[in-house]
């Protein structure tokens, strides 16, 4: 208890994440009489970043700044909206799709927030769109980041319950566009029962095709990574590297970025990657601290006791995250709370790869939800709005997707097909 109060109290002090979490750890070991584990501290430490699979993050981080330096998001976003803008509600649809189209190339929410916010709101705007309405759809259609491949949060999840991170990108496939029809309909919904929305303009057809042309190219990136890794071609990292030289050199052919660049990319890399991978070695300290002295077990045990049927467990789960990404980052969710709750998941039978899928959509859902919610205080400065405001047009938009979520759950076939699928060639 003492640790757990040190802990949260350090948090809402705004002591950054890591030193937060290494302070819960060393409180834990001391009110427990576990100081023996002092000097194995650094080793611990250390030792969970010797895994390869977190050559990954660099990587994905690496193409996702490309994308953002190099002009390639603003060219998506001029396809889809030659696509779909003609129609009712086009640059909410194309505001979706081109969402749907850079996650599986940034791979982070915040990140892809950001970028869409500062383009997509003021031209909704301009264009007749409710504020509001404009940010809940930019907000919203921001969470298929870490969910459609390639994911962080999946590689994360990966590294944190030693799972294969491949199994993992492909799992998120199904349950993605899901979640990317649910949104429409609720985009559709909007427009039939609600204030309405705007007519679409279409552009003049040669145009409309240098367009497209233009904007093929960068959408052939996710298309290279996804087919890579189920064809066997090349494990999630090699992907990563090869997505990062086509981001590169996409960048570089658009003259959108100079070779005096790649100083101020690479740095931005190493400072997220730095984050990311303290955040990882530091729970690695507070789980084995954890396991040593039996809590997960302990864990198990209440967990058992609460229900043995898988589905309501998935349930539980899904509003423990929620509550929790109400008050910290994704990835610091997934690496406290998963070591914790594998044992319980492996004693229940519940497909390891499946609960990443859970686990992953039901913390980024923390990203757009108050008090925190740095997606929401995101979409609050560029659309300049209130959180209120923002946060009542965004709640259709999260009930279609716990409603997508709860259905996932429910039916692990959606998540584990695809991955079946691939390993049984």
């Amino acid at each position: 208890m003492t640790a757990l109060i040190i802990f949260f109290g350090l948090l809402f002090a705004g002591l950054p994440i890591v030193a937060t979490i290494l302070a819960g750890a060393i409180a834990f070991m001391a009110t427990n009489d576990l100081s023996v584990l002092f000097d194995s501290i650094p080793i611990q430490f250390y030792g969970a970043l010797e895994i390869n699979s977190l050559l990954a993050i660099p990587l994905f981080l690496l193409v996702g700044e490309i994308m953002n330096k190099g002009g390639l998001t603003q060219r998506l976003i001029a396809v889809t909206e030659v696509l779909v803008g003609g129609v009712r509600g086009g640059l909410a649809y194309a505001n979706l799709f081109t969402n749907a189209m850079a996650a599986s190339i940034l791979g982070s929410a915040v990140a892809q927030i950001g970028v869409m916010s500062k383009v997509m709101i003021p031209a909704m705007e301009r264009a007749g769109y409710n504020r509001a309405f404009s940010g809940a759809v930019t907000v919203s259609s921001g969470l298929l980041g870490p969910i459609i491949p390639p994911s962080m949060l999946m590689i994360i999840y990966g590294v944190v319950a030693v799972q294969p991170i491949a199994p993992l990108f492909i799992a998120g496939i199904v349950p993605g566009i899901l979640i990317v029809i649910a949104l429409a309909l609720v985009i559709f919904l909007y427009g039939v029962f609600g204030p309405g929305l705007p007519k679409g303009e279409r552009g003049h057809r040669s145009e409309s095709f240098k367009i497209v042309i233009a904007g093929v190219v960068p959408g052939l990136i996710p298309v290279v990574v996804i087919a890579g890794i189920m064809l066997g071609i090349m494990t999630p990292t090699e992907s990563g590297a090869v997505a990062s030289i086509i981001a590169l050199g996409l960048g570089f052919a658009y003259r959108e970025i100079k070779v005096r660049d790649l100083g101020k990319i690479m740095l931005d890399v190493a400072t997220n990657t730095a984050t990311i991978t303290g955040l990882i070695a530091a729970a690695s300290v507070l789980s084995w601290a954890l396991a040593f002295q039996g809590v997960p077990d302990l864990v198990v045990e209440w967990m058992k006791s609460l229900t043995d049927s898988p589905f309501v467990f998935l349930l539980l789960v899904i509003v423990m995250m929620l509550i929790l990404g109400m008050f910290l980052e994704s990835i610091s969710v997934l690496i406290v709370v998963v070591p914790l709750l594998m044992p319980v998941v492996t004693a229940l039978g519940i497909d390891p790869i499946h609960f990443g899928v859970i686990c992953t959509v039901a913390t980024v859902i923390g990203l757009v939800t108050p008090p925190v919610g740095p997606g929401l205080y995101i979409a609050m400065v560029q659309a300049d709005i209130r959180m209120g405001a923002l946060f009542r047009a965004t709640i259709p938009f999260l009930i279609a997707v716990l409603g997508v979520l709860v259905l996932v759950a429910a039916v692990p076939q959606l998540s584990t097909w695809l991955p079946a699928l691939m390993t049984s060639k």
